[in-house]
């Protein structure tokens, strides 16, 4: 007995300690306290268990005194657990993420050792690690967009063409001793960003280098920015400092890789023009190796690489490739042998001509290959830079002219950035007066073109039945943008900033009445103030872009005179919002049809000073929004009265929507995604009555919708994807007569639909998860139309964690 009560206290004492500690602090860490009070549950009912004598038996055998070590030592493994918790920070995903499955293990290993009935907690528990993985996701995903400047190593094409031999040399010259910064050099291109990933990627170079950052430099450099950049990845989580001046990056960055050095590290500076920024990185005795891909030399060097043009071989393979995308088969009949190897030949190994110019020969009949060898054997491709846009430019020709006219705006954005598809269309849709229908269109031809490259980060449902096109960006190779320049140079309809500068080009000043005739403006500077603007007329003018890096930034003056401005988009590269200084006060807003803002602080709405008699499109992303949204007072339909879009993306600090927002009955698109913040959406929604998409993709703060949806009469897509606390849909789901596709996928507290829904009748799909997807097969025999589309399942190994 004595024996039998001292293993009692050896036991108890732990865990009652444990259960004192786990009250008295579970108000410390929020982020596990669904898994700590199900742990608080567990040790309330065995404490007792274990104070009772009679849980042991009177006489304890070797294997009993085993069990019950093994006891004592799980509970003194959870305490330490416990206390572990309350260090991880809100910010730290990954470890929030390993300790609650920690905690969740514990407490079912607890159960299981006194035989209590789990298996229903146990659900519960998966249940809730699956809804946090889905937030971690999430956060993730938003960090990613939230520091898209800080992208590490860019991914690989599929399929590659003389880049092994390469590859191996390219190495060989890393490891040696001697070489501390080594260029790579080609003329844009030839794949020295493609060689440089796949150097990075390498198993031989990552087992070398513990750590591997890709920072892209581009031809008009702002170090300060870069610096930041670098910070961004090797902390990314952290605020990045900003800094004064230049002087003050430099110190920066020398703390920084005396620091990081320490471990062997490789920094790729990707598309280097000046010797200038290469040698600010060569920091002292530091010991790390730099690789540079530039165009030209460098005296920074140690030792160079020079990137050669593909040989026939591999040539020919890339430009079969190109023409006839199925793995260089042919399904129509092939134009002759020799005439593909001459057009080839044409193109002097140079893979990007190779690649564009096939692409253009994609199902074209003889006679246009035949025209198209002519060119090429008249175009000396390597004689200039010139030369080689004249050579790239044949692959234009074919192109209907409104397509072309589209190619040429896209030197309007900034090179190495991805551009958002839905600023195009916003763009095309009010300069060639076309429907967005054919302005994506229009974009999809730049794509099969080889023009552009498609870049979804959503789900794949990018201009499908909802229109939505914000996950849809467009990247375009920099010598390609160099082409659009270089066309749209031969019109006077466009104003371009072909580099970014900190301040306007001093020739605008002497030039102006060289740009009456623009139609597009893109201004592409740092922080500018009422004086830095020079006083320009644009009187055509109906597209402006601003895009800069700043914290704070005054709108030009010379807007107030674009009498025909239709779309204005307000691009900030910084990592933190921007303030606008001159945004609502004047009249020219009352022109504008389509505005979309990125990363700015958005003013109250209160101050807009007249009606936007002609706005259509309003759209922010990464905006904060809640000055501009808290205590609105503005009569929406007067103000806003042709309103008829929309669009709130990753604008963390949204809460609530202003009941008058309810009042603009004629809006057709609302979408509010990722923002988590967002806690109710305004009973009086249903008011909408022209509303045909909702959009509330990953907006985890709703538990439910308004009864009032069910006024929605024209609603055809509804998305509350990701919503992951969505417990109910309205009892009067059923009357959304119109609705055609519903979007619920990840909505796991959802348990049971509305009886309702039997009466959607011309619900076509319903793209939902293998647990929700149980609630609706029942009902496929009453909705004839139904499909049920089941995504895949997200990957969960890329986060590093054993679930």
């Amino acid at each position: 007995m004595a024996l039998s009560t001292a293993a009692g206290i050896l036991l108890g004492a732990p865990a009652q300690e444990l259960l004192r500690f786990i009250i008295a602090n579970m108000n410390k860490a929020l982020h596990f306290r669904s898994y700590l009070e199900k742990l608080k549950l567990t040790l309330e009912i065995i404490t007792p268990m274990i104070n009772e004598v009679g849980l042991l038996n009177a006489v304890l055998t070797d294997r009993s005194r085993s069990d019950i070590e093994r006891l004592k030592e799980e509970l003194e493994k959870g305490e330490d657990l416990v206390r572990k918790c309350w260090t991880v920070a809100s910010w730290n995903y990954f470890n929030r993420l390993r300790y609650s499955k920690k905690i969740l293990k514990f407490d079912k290993n607890l159960r299981r050792f006194f035989k209590l009935e789990v298996q229903a907690d146990i659900w519960l528990g998966n249940k809730q690690i699956l809804v946090d993985v889905r937030e971690v996701m999430r956060k993730l995903d938003r960090m990613n967009m939230r520091l898209e400047d800080s992208s590490s190593v860019p991914e690989i094409p599929d399929m590659t063409f003389g880049l092994d031999v390469p590859l191996k040399e390219l190495k060989m010259l890393l490891f040696r001793d001697d070489v501390r910064v080594l260029g790579l050099c080609a003329p844009g291109g030839c794949g020295k960003t493609t060689l440089a990933s796949m150097l990075c990627r390498d198993r031989e170079v990552t087992s070398r280098f513990k750590n591997i950052y890709f920072l892209t430099v581009s031809s008009s450099p702002d170090f300060k920015v870069i610096v930041q950049k670098l910070l961004g990845q090797i902390f990314p989580t952290n605020p990045v400092p900003h800094f004064l001046s230049e002087e003050e990056a430099i110190m920066k960055l020398g703390n920084l890789m005396t620091q990081i050095a320490e471990e062997p590290t490789l920094l790729v500076l990707d598309d280097v023009w000046e010797d200038s920024v290469v040698r600010k990185f060569v920091i002292g005795a530091v010991k790390y190796k730099i690789l540079v891909t530039s165009r030209a030399q460098c005296q920074a060097f140690d030792y160079k690489y020079s990137l050669k043009m593909l040989d026939d071989g591999d040539a020919i393979a890339l430009f079969r490739h190109s023409v006839f995308p199925q793995n260089g088969n042919v399904k129509y009949e092939e134009p002759d042998r020799e005439l593909q190897m001459k057009i080839v030949r044409g193109c002097k190994g140079f893979p990007m001509a190779l690649k564009v110019i096939g692409h253009s020969l994609h199902l074209q009949p003889a006679r246009v290959w035949q025209q198209k060898e002519r060119m090429l054997s008249s175009c000396s491709i390597f004689k200039s830079h010139s030369d080689l846009l004249s050579c790239l430019a044949t692959s234009l020709e074919y192109l209907n002219e409104e397509v072309q006219e589209c190619f040429m705006d896209l030197g309007s954005f900034p090179e190495d950035e991805r551009i958002p598809a839905s600023s195009l269309i916003d763009m095309w849709v009010e300069l060639y007066g076309i429907d967005e229908v054919d302005a994506y269109i229009n974009l999809l031809e730049l794509s099969t073109q080889n023009l552009v490259s498609l870049i979804e980060m959503t789900s794949g449902d990018a201009g499908q039945i909802d229109g939505n096109l914000d996950g849809l960006f467009v990247t375009q190779h920099d010598l390609l943008r160099d082409l659009a320049i270089y066309r749209s140079q031969q019109k006077s309809t466009r104003l371009i900033m072909k580099r970014k500068e900190e301040k306007l080009p001093w020739r605008w000043s002497r030039e102006e009445h060289q740009f009456q005739n623009a139609r597009l403006i893109s201004i592409q500077t740092g922080e500018m103030s009422f004086s830095n603007w020079y006083n320009m007329h644009f009187p055509e003018a109906e597209v402006l872009i601003l895009d800069f890096f700043a914290t704070k930034y005054t709108l030009p003056p010379f807007v107030e005179q674009m009498e025909k401005l239709k779309v204005l988009i307000i691009i900030n590269q910084g990592r933190n919002c921007t303030q606008l200084n001159y945004l609502t006060g004047p009249d020219y807003l009352s022109t504008l049809r389509r505005v979309r803002l990125q990363k700015v602080s958005v003013p109250s709405l209160n101050e807009i000073a007249m009606p936007l008699k002609d706005l259509q499109k309003i759209s922010l992303f990464m905006c904060e929004v809640g000055q501009a949204l808290g205590s609105c007072h503005l009569n929406f339909p007067y103000m806003l009265p042709n309103l008829v879009e929309i669009n709130i993306d990753y604008c963390n600090d949204l809460v609530e929507l202003p009941q008058g927002i309810c009042d603009l009955v004629h809006l057709q698109k609302l979408s509010i995604t990722n923002c988590p913040e967002l806690s109710a959406v305004p009973e009086g929604i249903g008011s909408m009555r022209d509303l045909e998409v909702l959009r509330l993709h990953a907006c985890t703060g709703l538990v439910e919708l308004p009864n009032s949806i069910q006024n929605l009469k024209k609603l055809r897509f509804l998305d509350i994807s990701d919503c992951l606390n969505m417990g109910r849909l309205p009892e009067g789901m059923g009357e959304l007569h119109g609705l055609e596709k519903l979007d619920m996928r990840q909505c796991l507290v959802l348990t049971e639909l509305p009886t309702s829904i039997m009466n959607l009748v011309d619900l076509k799909d319903v793209v939902c998860d293998d647990e929700t997807a149980n609630l609706w097969l029942p009902l496929q025999c009453h909705l004839h139309k139904l499909k049920i589309v089941k995504p895949k399942d997200i990957n969960l190994f890329w986060l590093g964690v054993d679930l």
